[in-house]
């Protein structure tokens, strides 16, 4: 097995992971069409009551608050009851701030469609090199999951030993401004998702995120023992 093919296929399976990474996000986000998760997290926090609304007044907030994120409507904005007065929920720090996250969301997404094609052309190559796909690739994405599950566990351990503080250091590496101090006397957001919300969708991800790499795992070992049975069987047969 040559080392370049090793490089060439390792470096395959980072742009690969990433790109399951960023799909891990999604599906936690919007995996339900009908956000149960949301509604489940809404009602753990008692949101409602302090919010002084009702669940699916709350739920027709998030839901288009999702439907923004994702880029299905242009402007951040809900007329409903709050806090005993009919008017938006959302104040322009909520809209300037949101409109950040949405565009490091779709910017994700567009990171993740670039890593898909570097992972294609990669393994393109390894094909026009004639590299040995049924060995290289398996053993590959085994050096790159624990490359990169190296660094989850240590992001993980960092946000599970102080999550206010490191949730506090995701912001200011992504975030230019301060726009994501809220106040939940005068911020109706800030309420609607409080720091426990991020911690459990911060779970959640993770969950998705090793679930798919562990399926993957498996199925390029089951490949791997079933091309090796095969080869053995044909090399037995022409003897």
């Amino acid at each position: 097995m040559k080392k370049s093919h090793t490089i060439i296929a390792v470096a395959a399976m980072l742009f690969l992971i990433t790109a399951i990474l960023i799909t891990s996000f999604q599906l936690a986000a919007y995996g339900d069409p009908e956000y149960k998760f949301y509604e489940k997290e809404h009602a753990k926090y008692n949101v409602t009551e302090d919010l002084g609304m009702e669940m699916p007044e709350v739920m027709d907030v998030t839901e288009h608050m999702m439907a923004y994120l994702i880029g299905e409507e242009e402007e951040l904005s809900v007329i409903t009851d709050v806090d005993g007065k009919n008017q938006d929920f959302f104040n322009e720090q909520d809209r300037a701030h949101m409109a950040d996250v949405k565009n490091l969301f779709l910017g994700g997404l567009d990171v993740r469609t670039a890593c898909l094609i570097i992972f294609l052309i990669l393994m393109a190559l390894l094909a026009f090199r004639k590299a040995d796909l049924k060995r290289l690739i398996p053993k590959a994405y085994t050096a790159g999951l624990g490359l990169f599950l190296v660094i989850v566990v240590l992001l993980g351990l960092l946000f599970a030993s102080d999550f206010t503080k490191y949730f506090t250091i995701f912001h200011e590496i992504f975030f230019t401004n301060d726009l994501w101090l809220f106040d939940p006397a005068t911020d109706y957001m800030i309420r609607m998702l409080p720091e426990g919300f991020f911690y459990d969708m911060t779970m959640r991800i993770g969950a998705v995120f090793i679930g798919s790499l562990a399926a993957i795992w498996i199925v390029l070992r089951v490949w791997r023992t079933v091309t090796a049975k095969m080869d053995a069987k044909k090399d037995k047969d022409d003897k």
